[in-house]
């Protein structure tokens, strides 16, 4: 094992497509069919574009920083610890991780988070944290280019552990209350913003989406303090499709009450990514789903809600 060192190059990735990434040596376990979490790889000090990186078993290991993703380019290539890269796998690269490592991540729009399964080095450019697989970015909702994130390193149950070493998500933990995601944004508002991403792109107004496409309006980093600009009235007219049904439904209506959010850009978020819709609730922004005809409708929908990480989700009949 000491003879055997991993060969690095420059590593990161924005919008799918990785600048580089660290190559290992021959070894058998690329050969091998199936994936084991041991023996665990933690490796020797290496140095990239003249900053050197020390692998480390840190079991506590929390931090926030920046994500980025990458996908097919690499699709069948071994990874730093010799496992062959597949991209719909939910699985991510870091600098100084054990190889394999399980952490959690947290998307800092929505607050999402999902378990990702560390085994490979990566990303060595643009001050970047971790670098996300294909199928790990989309089941965290991060669709294009860096987006600020959470790490911190778990211990999860064998059943999760034997899923993700098949290469299958897990379901995505309980969304992060929205006073730890103020402390946690206020932490990434202090780091440097990675090259090649755009200082618009971290420093305006917040515009949110846990299931962007391409093009949408997100933000990388909300503060609590965040003034949301006055062109924003238009989300306010919402409620009007609320009450506009109970017109046609005399017996009454059930929608899928989301949440209560204390800015529009988190309620944003939270509607798009669960196909619902915006109203104005005094100080605070309500996301619901629906109407719905019956109660047996409503239930449907909000399995589908909760299985999104709304888990406080609830029915409700409109009156």
């Amino acid at each position: 094992m000491a003879g055997a060192a991993l060969m690095l190059s420059g590593c990161g990735s924005v919008d799918g497509k990785r600048e580089g990434r660290p190559m290992a040596s021959p070894a058998p376990a690329a050969t091998e069919t199936g994936v084991s979490d041991v023996p665990v790889k933690i490796g020797d000090p290496y140095t990239i574009g003249g900053v050197t990186y020390t692998p480390a078993d840190v079991p506590d290991y929390d931090d926030v920083g920046y994500a980025s993703w990458y996908g097919e380019e690499l699709a069948g290539q071994p990874t730093a610890n010799g496992e062959t890269f597949n991209p719909a796998a939910i699985s991510a690269a870091h600098k100084t991780l054990p190889l394999p490592s399980y952490v959690e991540v947290t998307a800092l729009d929505t607050g999402r988070t999902i378990l990702v399964r560390v085994n490979d080095r990566g990303p060595m450019a643009g001050d970047r944290l971790i670098d996300l697989s294909r199928g790990a970015a989309e089941q965290l909702g991060l669709t294009e280019g860096v987006s600020a994130v959470r790490v911190r390193r778990t211990n999860p149950i064998a059943a999760e552990r034997a899923q993700l070493r098949a290469g299958k998500p897990v379901p995505e933990r309980l969304g992060t209350p929205d006073s730890l995601l103020a402390i946690l944004r206020n932490k990434a508002k202090s780091l440097p913003i990675p090259k090649g991403v755009a200082a618009s792109a971290v420093a305006t107004a917040p515009i949110a989406s846990g299931a962007a496409k391409p093009g949408d309006d997100r933000f990388i980093v909300e503060g609590p303090g965040t003034v949301m600009p006055p062109p924003k009235p238009a989300p306010a007219a919402k409620p009007a499709p609320v009450t506009k049904p109970a017109a046609t439904a005399p017996a009454g209506n059930y929608v899928v009450q989301v949440g209560a959010f204390s800015t529009e850009a988190r309620a944003g978020a939270a509607a798009k990514s669960v196909g619902g819709h915006v109203a104005k609730a005094g100080k605070l922004w309500r996301v619901r789903v629906g109407p719905f005809a019956s109660d047996a409708d409503a239930r449907g929908a909000l399995g589908k809600v909760k299985a999104k990480g709304f888990r406080d989700a609830v029915v409700q009949r409109d009156r």
